[in-house]
Order: C-alpha cells, then structure tokens, then sequence
C-alpha cells in the first residue's frame, strides 16, 4: 500500500531503489504500479510533475521518458513483443483451425483502414480476434476504449470479436470485473479475453474441414 504523506527525500529514494532493480528509472505506468512510490498525481500536485521532479533532483540525463533513447528502446519492446504474441496466437490458430481457415490482417472495407489481426473461419460464421498486451490491469481500460472505439461501427459487429488480452498475469476474473464497472460498455458480440479463456472458447469451436474432390 503506498504511503500517504511524501517528500522529496523519501521520493527519491524510492526512485533509486528503482534503479537498482530494474536498471532504469520508472516511467509514469511504471511509477503508479510501484507500491514503494507515490501515484503520479501526487507527483504531479506536490512536486510539478514526473519530468520536473527528476530535473530537480538532476537524475539522469533523460527526465522525459516520452522521447529520445528510452522511448525509441520502449517502442522497439513493443514491436518485438507484439510481433511474439501475434506469432503465438496465430500457431495455435493454425493448428486448431488450419492454415485455410485463419485471414492474418482482415479487412473490412475495401479502403483497408480498419482491420482485425486475425479473422477464423469455423463451421459457425466465424470470429474476429484483435490481440493486445498491457504491462498491468491499470492499462487494458485504456486500450479497451480504444479498440470500441473502432469497432463501433454495425458493419464491424457482423461476427463476433474476441478482444484478446495476452498478459498471463492478468487473470480473467480480473477481465471480468474491469468490464462490470466500465462506464463504457462493450457491445453485444464483443467480448476480452484472457490467453486460457482464449484457447478454452477455441476449442469449443468447430473447426471446417476441407472438401474433398
């Protein structure tokens, strides 16, 4: 539980323990889920913000982590772990439904500005799956706004779509109850998803099966 009252002293030296462990200094999603650190707008009330708070205690040369070196290796973290999950998802696909019946980047107009990573084709009418990773619970509510925010659309809501959330370490249960208390809700036919429930509601599908000639 992360402490009421804070100084600059005390502060501090939560951000050096930081380091030791981590070997970099945290980023505002880093700091609010560090028990031994105040929530970033305590930070940003009492002491000016996170990038003025490390300007004033001279920690490195990089106080705004949203540019320059920590954000170009942040954003390489993220390709690279993207590219792996959707890797994943899709040989689990591919050997539950086959190579036929799994459309990596479906389209659903012609102008290709919308798209889903993956679309199946099973003996129902099929399913839309769009795959995301988010470092702690605090983030799938954002990402989740995001993703209803582009399939809004009815013509988007003709399948069905499977948010599907791959951090392991956020459970289902706890899906479910972001959800529940979301002021935003999500539409019929969508729903997120852990990893485990995933593969569950994969295998109740039926899989297609080539004719034969």
């Amino acid at each position: 539980m992360k402490k009421e009252i804070w100084n600059s002293d005390s502060v501090k030296e939560g951000l050096f323990k930081f380091f030791k462990q981590y070997g970099h200094y945290p980023t505002a999603t880093e700091v609010d889920d560090c028990d031994y650190l105040p929530a970033t707008r305590t930070i940003e009330r009492r002491f000016g913000g996170l990038v003025a708070f490390r300007k004033d205690l001279h920690i490195g040369s990089q106080t705004d982590f949203r540019f320059g070196e920590h954000s170009s290796k942040r954003a390489f973290t993220i390709n690279t772990r993207a590219h792996k999950v959707e890797k994943e998802v899709y040989e689990y696909l591919v050997k539950r439904f086959s190579t036929q019946f799994v459309h990596r980047e479906y389209f659903f107009t012609d102008d290709k500005r919308t798209r889903a990573d993956f679309f199946v084709f099973d003996a129902d009418k099929g399913f839309c799956v769009d795959i995301f990773f988010t470092s702690s619970l605090r983030n799938v509510s954002g990402c989740l706004n995001s993703k209803l925010s582009k399939y809004q659309s009815e013509y988007m809501r003709h399948y069905p779509v499977i948010f599907l959330q791959m951090n392991v370490e956020i459970t289902q249960e706890r899906l479910d109850l972001l959800v529940h208390h979301k002021k935003r809700r999500i539409l019929n036919g969508q729903t997120l998803m852990s990893w485990e429930t995933f593969k569950r509601f994969c295998e109740s599908k039926k899989p297609l099966r080539l004719s034969k000639a």
